[in-house]
């Protein structure tokens, strides 16, 4: 944790989050350097819709609980995920909904000469679809383990403090989603998928694209 006299823009997480409690104006701090990345992952789950609201109560819950964040680590972003993830739960069946719909909606670009590029990109469609409906099935539990790892880019220990959850209760549940989406994305081109893999001890997870969809 930094010293009382850096300047905030300097100052890890941990830090900005203590002073805050006698100055309330640093939070603002905490919020513009995550609430981009927490926009997108809220955004994602539920579409834009209803993505503002849930990253607004996720930074207003934060302020209020701002108090009982532990400094076990400098950065605050797991906590962050982790209210946002419980605040998901009350809009359950809008992601389900985004998601059965994105299953649907998908159509191949008739008007178009089918060259090899298009054949690509109908291709890489239906996988999402696929994809789409095989997250819908999986229980809420395990599908919130898997997003924050696969989209949040979160390992395995920071999904756990996220949800609250034993890191053997994780561990399972996220191979079990994982086995799950294999099972009916079988016929699939598992690169087109990029379903992601445990990481092994020696080698941190790389950071999620943009565009990692597949990741999940």
């Amino acid at each position: 944790m930094s010293v009382a006299g850096t300047p905030p823009a300097e100052a890890d997480d941990a830090a900005i989050l203590a002073r805050s409690r006698d100055e309330p104006e640093l939070f603002a701090v905490v919020y513009r350097r995550h609430a981009p990345a927490i926009q997108r992952y809220v955004t994602r789950r539920i579409g834009v819709q209803d993505a503002d609201d849930v990253v607004t109560e996720t930074f207003l819950a934060a302020f209020a609980q701002r108090a009982t964040f532990r400094a076990d680590g400098r950065e605050c972003l797991p906590w962050l995920y982790g209210i946002a993830t419980n605040l998901l739960g009350r809009h359950r069946r809008s992601e389900l909904r985004r998601l059965r719909t994105a299953a649907l909606t998908w159509a191949a670009p008739e008007a178009e000469p089918f060259t090899d590029r298009v054949d690509d990109r109908v291709s890489a469609q239906a996988a999402k679809a696929r994809l789409a409906a095989a997250l819908a099935k999986l229980p809420a539990s395990q599908r919130d383990a898997l997003l924050l790892f696969a989209w949040a880019g979160l390992p395995y220990e920071q999904v756990a403090a996220a949800t609250g959850a034993p890191l053997g209760t994780v561990q399972s549940r996220i191979s079990r989603a994982r086995a799950s989406l294999r099972r009916a994305l079988a016929d699939l081109d598992p690169v087109m998928l990029r379903l992601p893999e445990k990481p092994r001890r020696d080698q941190p997870r790389p950071a999620p694209e943009e565009n990692d969809l597949e990741r999940a």
